[in-house]
């Protein structure tokens, strides 16, 4: 791994988008719950407390994060398929990461958020029509955004944050 911030590559979409690949980043968004679970399975304090790389966030900042963050896509997923193309609020990934309750708090709180959240999330993605996932949303800096590559993309952020902490567990020894 030439990168460890990045050990599973950055993300691809690749040329198109097509039912299969949908289907297996919706696969991978219902599944996330446990793979994440058996990530952080045993690890102690002192374990979550490890960075993932030299000045990067904690297991247990990236625990938290993965909830921060899936939640606002969800939202963001909720508000396309409510709006026509509505502009969505950026959030300050990094500043939620160093808040008191993300560098401290038990990872079980996260978890089960993560737990009940997917389950929404997946149930709404199996419910979406093919034409739902062309609906689009506006990201402030990053533009217009559809459905369909946003999945993609949080596919990938979360089995991107799940083999930080099973890379730092192989190096560590945990």
């Amino acid at each position: 791994m030439s990168d460890p911030r990045y050990p599973i590559g950055r993300f691809d979409r690749g040329q198109e988008i097509t039912p299969e690949k949908l289907a297996g980043w919706k696969d991978d968004v219902a599944a996330l719950p446990a793979q994440l679970r058996a990530a952080v399975a045993g690890l102690n304090d002192a374990q979550l407390d490890t960075p993932y790389r030299e000045d990067g966030w904690t297991l247990r900042q990236v625990v938290h994060h993965l909830a921060d963050s899936h939640m606002n896509a969800y939202i963001r997923f909720k508000l396309a398929l409510t709006e026509e193309s509505p502009t969505i609020k950026p959030y300050f990934e990094e500043r939620w990461a160093e808040q008191q309750e993300a560098r401290t708090a038990p990872i079980d709180v996260s978890l089960d958020l993560i737990d009940a959240l997917h389950a929404r999330w997946s149930m709404a993605l199996r419910n979406m029509s093919d034409p739902d996932f062309n609906r689009t949303f506006v990201h402030p800096e990053s533009g217009l955004t559809r459905l369909d590559v946003n999945l993609g993309i949080y596919s990938w952020h979360g089995r991107h944050h799940v083999a930080h902490i099973t890379t730092t567990r192989e190096r560590e020894g945990c």
